[in-house]
């Protein structure tokens, strides 16, 4: 496996999951540094990474998940990672399955955990807003992605280190997708669970999400004709 990893945990108002979460990582990826973002959380996020994580970069006010990986990649790269897994802090990412998806990058540039989003434990907005904009970001980015809403990732470094999305919010990762497809990085993909029970709520946001997802689609619809 790729060393050294920085597991990187973006939290906003997830004290209810996010201590499981760290937890979980530092049972299955013991040699990584845990790296919690608090994206200005109003409740105790903050003090349950202070106290789980390894490092703790903290905003005061919500950013957005787009601006918390931003800077949690920047200090990766300025701080020696040679690969970075994103996990989600609301608890509907499994960390077991951490080691498979870091493991996939001896073979890919970029590594997406992902869902059987088509099946009945996925409710149905999130089911056809994805499949939709995994199939427009499949062709636009020319790579065989087939969850492109999944935040469960892993990266190696030199992909962070040349791609630079644009994009406050979860549009800041389906313009990852399209910009490291067409600079010609390899995807693979890793089975996790679907996990829609948690104790902490989605901070995906289906209609203003998915705008703003749709307007990084358009921008990029050039590239469905090269």
């Amino acid at each position: 496996m790729i060393e050294p990893v920085v597991c990187v945990v973006p939290a906003y108002n997830a004290d209810a999951s996010v201590e499981a979460v760290v937890k979980g990582l530092k049972l299955h990826m013991p040699r990584a540094l845990v790296l919690g973002v608090d994206d200005g959380s109003t409740d105790n996020t903050r003090a349950v990474l202070k106290r789980t994580c390894d490092q703790v970069i903290e905003f005061d006010v919500n950013q957005g998940k787009g601006v918390a990986l931003r800077e949690a990649f920047e200090w990766a790269i300025e701080n020696g990672a040679a690969a970075v897994l994103t996990i989600d802090a609301d608890g509907q990412h499994d960390p077991a399955v951490a080691p498979a998806i870091v493991s996939a990058l001896d073979r890919y540039d970029i590594v997406i955990g992902t869902r059987e989003i088509s099946g009945k434990d996925v409710p149905v907005h999130r089911r056809f807003a994805n499949m939709l904009s995994t199939a427009i970001t499949r062709k636009i980015s020319k790579c065989p992605v087939h969850d492109s809403q999944s935040g469960y990732r892993a990266f190696r470094i030199e992909v962070l280190k040349q791609i630079k999305p644009q994009g406050t919010r979860y549009e800041f990762e389906t313009d990852f997708i399209i910009l490291a497809g067409n600079a010609g990085f390899t995807f693979g993909s890793v089975p996790i669970p679907v996990i829609y029970d948690s104790p902490t709520p989605s901070n995906f946001r289906p209609l203003h999400s998915s705008f703003q997802i749709a307007k990084v689609l358009w921008r990029h619809k050039s590239l469905l004709f090269r």
